[in-house]
């Protein structure tokens, strides 16, 4: 059997898309979840890499890294988030993830990232950039930071923040200041 890939991702039209590409696209053996829990039900060898997803529906993709890795040993676990930051990024590395990628990402940076070159620190910082931050920036930062001091706690991280809840919930359902490119 060819290396297995495992996507672990609640948004089922991209998770659905990510393993039709990637079984038609590669020779890896392709399997995915919409959680941990399932994925870690599995019995498989040689895994080459985990598509894993930060925000999942009833936990965070930051607290499976380590059984992921425990059961499956990848050469690659990637974190895939909508809600990129320097505070998660750090988090998500420190926990064992080998790689870190705001969503929406392409196929083939996928496909370069798990391929089997070993990724450069000049790699795994390209996610985020080089570039001087903006002010908004700075503000998702410094959120993300008390945030991740108060396990995803709004209403410990609002008055941390000096704001109103209801603000803070707001300021989180805007997209992350980093943009997005195609």
């Amino acid at each position: 059997m060819s290396s297995v890939v495992i996507i672990i991702d609640d948004d089922t039209t991209f998770r659905d898309v990510l393993q039709r590409r990637l079984s038609q696209q590669t020779s890896y053996y392709v399997l995915a979840f919409d959680n941990e829990c399932a994925a870690l039900r599995e019995s498989v060898d040689s895994v080459h890499a985990i598509f894993l997803d930060m925000r999942l529906a009833d936990s965070s993709g930051l607290d499976a890294i380590a059984r992921l890795r425990e059961q499956f040993n990848p050469r690659h676990l990637i974190m895939l988030t909508g809600y990129a930051s320097i505070a998660t990024s750090v988090e998500a590395m420190r926990r064992g993830a080998t790689d870190y990628l705001a969503k929406p990402v392409g196929l083939s940076e996928l496909l370069q990232r798990i391929s089997h070159h070993d990724c450069t620190k000049e790699k795994q910082g390209s996610a985020l950039g080089h570039t001087p931050m903006t002010p908004a920036q700075v503000e998702w930062e410094h959120i993300q930071r008390v945030l991740l001091t108060y396990e995803g706690n709004i209403s410990a991280a609002a008055k941390a923040l000096g704001m109103h809840r209801r603000t803070l919930q707001r300021k989180l359902k805007k997209f992350s200041p980093y943009g997005r490119a195609n």
